[in-house]
């Protein structure tokens, strides 16, 4: 008996990835009126651990307003916006900053602060309220663009057709490892540790956000306190040559987090992760027939100060639906999504630049650098310019790449 014929289907638009940045892109293409249908390798039920992204800057904010209205809201009113940093070197404060009530609860505030499962949930209702159509449990299999279209293969024999393709499909793409797209860039032998805490309703913490350089009772590892909705994240810079085993599981975790905030939050663990330190960008942002267009973690990954991951990965998104929205119009398709993966992939070099400059600051080589924040915090307190150095630095510069249209990611 011969085996049966795959089944086909034939989209306009295709979305791989249902992640945050694959949910923007299937929002920003129904705002153009573009029938999509997304294709997640996990099922509908699906649970993503941990907080992941914790940051949507107003630039994204602003983004998402656009493609859905309301949705901004949503989400600010479902995170907190702390209006409190703090930098400390050591044992001695060097920064501290309060925001006025009218900063915080400003129309499009700087940030709202959520675990990123919290802001999938929010996308998600908005894409189905949108007509989004998705495929769940679907893992992408081969990806084959041409002239005419594309063609995406799925675990479950099924081809897909669509006239353009986003992919969404985070940082193991199967569809750029299709594309034979390559990245390019470093990565780390140190890493870092992530912990979600939830809060503690009878002894919450303040609501501000701490940076510690060389925590005393961490062995001079520096760590950042963030606030979200319902808890705080705590994220330890390990040292090169630290063991795992010793920083990372969730027994040892429990151990230094009781170290760094009263001790019973280390009874009140939600998630445990550890992260290697990529600065890589994907070389091209399409292929050669400009059917696919890759956005977010498929074409960059970043270290993660600055937020820049997540944001950036929603200014790809909505760029990527313009260009689909102007070709299927009847635009140039080179043109268009030529001028996408042109200024996409500028933007992801200066984002992974920018990360990388924070990154030499908080990990420095030279002991000019340890000096001089050493010689700074201790100015800090006459010279408050020091002070502020030593908090924005962290986070590398807060311009914007050349071609960006609006905001800075």
């Amino acid at each position: 008996m011969a085996p049966p014929s795959p089944q086909t289907q034939t989209h306009p638009v295709l979305v791989v990835g249902a992640g945050p940045v694959g949910l923007t892109a299937a929002l920003a293409l129904r705002h153009h009126q573009i029938p999509v249908t997304v294709l997640e390798a996990d099922p509908a039920d699906r649970r993503r651990p941990g907080s992941r992204a914790l940051f949507v800057h107003r630039d994204s904010l602003s983004l998402l307003a656009t493609i859905s209205p309301g949705l901004d809201k949503t989400l600010i009113d479902n995170g907190v916006i702390w209006p409190t940093r703090r930098t400390v070197y050591r044992d001695r404060e060097v920064f501290s900053r309060t925001y006025p009530v009218q900063h915080t609860t400003a129309a499009t505030p700087p940030f709202t602060s959520l675990r990123q499962v919290e802001t999938e949930k929010h996308l998600l209702r908005a894409c189905q309220d949108a007509g989004v159509r998705f495929v769940w449990d679907a893992p992408v299999t081969g990806t084959e663009p041409g002239p005419d279209g594309v063609r995406v293969f799925t675990a479950d024999g099924t081809v897909h057709h669509a006239r353009f393709v986003i992919a969404a499909d985070g940082a193991r793409s199967t569809v750029r490892h299709a594309l034979g797209i390559p990245m390019s860039g470093t990565r780390s032998q140190a890493f870092h540790v992530v912990v979600d805490i939830a809060e503690d309703p009878g002894d919450p913490l303040p609501l501000e956000r701490v940076f510690t350089y060389e925590h005393p009772a961490l062995g001079g590892r520096s760590v950042m306190r963030v606030p979200f909705a319902g808890g705080f994240q705590l994220d330890l810079q390990c040292k090169d040559g630290d063991d795992p085993e010793q920083w990372a599981t969730e027994e040892a975790a429990r151990a230094w987090v009781a170290r760094v905030v009263p001790p019973a939050y280390a009874d009140r663990l939600l998630w445990v992760s550890r992260y290697h330190f990529l600065q890589v960008v994907a070389d091209a942002f399409t292929d050669p027939a400009h059917r696919v267009l890759l956005v977010g973690e498929a074409s960059h990954l970043f270290p993660p100060f600055g937020a820049r991951g997540m944001n950036s990965g929603i200014a790809d998104s909505v760029a990527a639906a313009d260009a689909v929205a102007q070709a299927l119009a009847g635009g140039e398709r080179a043109a268009a999504v030529g001028a996408f993966a042109h200024a996409r992939r500028e933007a992801a070099l200066f984002n992974s630049r920018a990360a990388g400059t924070a990154l030499a600051h908080l990990r420095p080589r030279h002991r000019r650098t340890r000096l001089l924040q050493a010689f700074s915090a201790r100015l800090a307190p006459l010279v408050p310019a020091w002070g502020e150095w030593l908090e924005r630095a962290p986070y590398g510069p807060r311009t914007a790449p050349a071609t960006a249209v609006h905001g800075k990611y």
